[in-house]
């Protein structure tokens, strides 16, 4: 089996990406699901929990902890904020949903 090394690295592709607009559009429209799926990971890997150890702390099994995030990297299905809470404790955290006027987002970014 004869694998190529590929001659961009994931961020060269996305840094050239961002200079289309199609692009950007459909990224900025992910945004709050890219920030949360990063926290979920940040926040599990920080206590050190497999997706197993996960799922049992929240009475379910490690196939839901991986469809949960998963699930907020495409346009699958959205979790409920119940299934965020109990992630949230499962990791030591509780969830804080937050509206924020449009003109403060966007000067932020």
């Amino acid at each position: 089996m004869n694998k190529k090394t590929p001659t961009k690295t994931h961020e060269q592709m996305l840094n050239e990406w961002q200079d289309d607009p199609e692009f950007q559009a459909a990224y900025d429209a992910l945004e709050t699901e890219y920030v949360l799926l990063r926290e979920l990971l940040q926040a599990r890997k920080e206590v050190g929990l497999t997706q197993a150890e996960v799922a049992e702390r929240m009475g379910t099994k490690a196939p839901a902890v991986t469809r949960l995030e998963t699930s907020l990297s495409g346009s699958r299905h959205s979790p409920t904020i119940a299934t965020l809470k109990k992630y949230a404790r499962a990791v030591g955290c509780r969830l804080e949903v937050h509206l924020i006027p449009e003109k403060a987002a966007k000067s932020n970014r």
